[in-house]
């Protein structure tokens, strides 16, 4: 009998996360530590964006550089892990049992939003890997939607990994990576406010497990444009919401900022339904 597995919504950061992990990376690879070993691995990344719901089903998962202008040594990193067809069946299953449409692919690889956090929590890549895409283009409550779908696989022992940034302005980081952050002689480097004034408000409302409000969170939230000019990088989240099932329990296990303008906050749902939707 497979142990049932929670959902967790991870940071990925720049992609210099992978060189420069800190204390995101400690948090994240102890929670994995903690886990009892799952069947499989569902990753979620913000940079896979399909119009429908789409399952990777490659035997031997690429390790995609999909970025550029970073140091040389980031694009020798590999991670080497291999698929499933048999879970990712089990994926395709769930989302179609749900009413949604699901495609498959059989040559997606991870893009750096999967992989630098799997090379962190599983370094051996040891555990099969199933992509599965995001929807940018359709919001928060189909990701929910998404993620509710997968909510029985908890049982059958696959871990879903949603992998975003809980805040991601790219014009605030590529500025502030110009500048080093700086600011005037021994002032210290600056914050945004809508940096934690956004995280304080979704680690509320989460806790509260308000969905009404998180599913408007670009009308509710504080500073919610600018945390997320587009809102790609929060849906992982909403997957990882609806991934936990209903009445999961919230808990938030690690709260940071990188770069001035990242929160790197991680999220578990822990299923107390045995992870029924």
């Amino acid at each position: 009998m497979n142990p049932i597995q929670p959902a967790l919504f991870v940071p990925h950061g720049a992609p210099t996360f992978a060189l420069r992990p800190g204390a995101a990376a400690a948090a994240i690879s102890a929670k994995a530590h903690a886990l009892p070993t799952p069947r499989a691995i569902i990753i979620v990344s913000a940079h896979w964006d399909t119009a429908v719901p789409t399952v990777g089903f490659a035997d031997r998962l690429e390790t995609i550089h999909d970025f550029s202008g970073f140091p040389d040594e980031l694009y020798s990193l590999r991670y080497p892990a291999s698929g499933c067809r048999e879970a990712a069946e089990l994926v395709v299953a769930a989302i179609r049992a749900a009413g949604l449409p699901v495609a498959t692919d059989n040559e997606r690889g991870l893009d750096h939003g999967a992989w630098v956090p799997l090379r962190l929590m599983f370094p051996e890549a040891d555990v099969p890997v199933i992509p599965l895409s995001i929807q940018s283009h359709a919001g928060p409550e189909q990701a929910y939607l998404l993620g509710r779908a997968l909510a029985p696989l908890a049982a059958k022992g696959i871990l879903v990994i949603a992998s975003g940034n809980l805040t991601h302005n790219l014009r605030d980081y590529q500025l502030a990576a110009r500048n080093g952050g700086q600011t005037p002689p021994h002032v210290p480097p600056h914050v945004p406010p809508y940096v934690r004034q956004f995280t304080d408000w979704m680690a509320n409302r989460l806790q509260a497990r308000d969905i009404s409000a998180l599913l408007d969170y670009r009308a509710q939230a504080p500073g919610a444009v600018q945390a997320h000019p587009s809102d790609e990088h929060l849906l992982p989240l909403f997957v990882a919401l609806g991934a936990g099932g209903e009445q999961a329990e919230v808990q938030r296990f690690h709260a940071g900022i990188d770069d001035y303008v990242i929160a790197m906050d991680a999220y578990a749902f822990l299923p107390k339904n045995g992870g029924r939707p």
